[in-house]
């Protein structure tokens, strides 16, 4: 069985896209294949300087993904990849 994908997303408090993708993730997850982790970017600077006007990124794998916004069906595409 292969190794479950990673998915890390970049978001903060307070933003509205963040919790919309954060929800999604959540319901997918319930399907399996994968584990995710939140990093918010206001816990470190060099994080806030690389994605602060970005937020949410997604990421599959270390692999950008999506940013602002997340469709279901193109996250399991590419999960799958």
């Amino acid at each position: 069985m292969a190794e479950p994908r990673e998915v890390v997303v970049y978001s903060r408090k307070g933003c509205h896209l963040c919790e919309i993708v954060k929800e999604s993730l959540i319901k997918l997850h319930k399907r399996g294949g994968f584990t995710w982790r939140e990093i918010d970017v206001e816990s470190d600077a060099e994080i806030r300087r690389l994605y602060n006007d970005e937020v949410p990124v997604v990421f599959i794998n270390g692999h950008k993904a999506f940013k602002y916004r997340m469709d279901e069906q193109e996250f399991l595409r590419k999960l799958s990849a």
